[in-house]
């Protein structure tokens, strides 16, 4: 299973940006996708599920401002960026779980815990 990030770069602050991350090798149709960010010194965070049914679960620090979504045809998942913030800064990745479900987040946190495929990441840089 094979994923690969694309559309990175550098934007000011409340500028927009949209991630895509092209997957494949996995032919199941039962999957729970998501992004996870990681910036300088700090811990990796999950920003945004979603599964096979289109439930999708946001980071209250991004809820109303990144939208995940998938394109099934394209095997494409996407992360559509509004309003970035500085602090919103460092590498984004996207990963996958397979086919299992996705896990529900403990006191709002998504945990990185059973994700089997990575991408190599994206850098994402917001100035103020």
């Amino acid at each position: 299973f094979h994923l690969l990030e694309s559309g990175g770069g550098s934007v000011q602050a409340g500028g927009s940006l949209r991630l895509s991350c092209a997957a494949s090798g996995y032919t199941g149709s039962r999957y729970c996708m998501a992004w996870f960010r990681q910036a300088p010194g700090k811990e990796r965070e999950g920003v945004a599920t979603i599964d096979s049914d289109g439930i999708t679960v946001y980071a209250h620090s991004v809820k109303g401002r990144f939208t995940i979504s998938v394109d099934n045809a394209q095997n494409t998942l996407y992360l559509e960026m509004n309003n970035l913030k500085p602090e919103d800064t460092g590498m984004y990745y996207c990963a996958s779980r397979g086919g299992d479900e996705c896990m529900t987040p403990i006191g709002g946190v998504i945990s990185p815990f059973g994700y089997n495929a990575w991408g190599q990441g994206i850098q994402v840089t917001v100035s103020p």
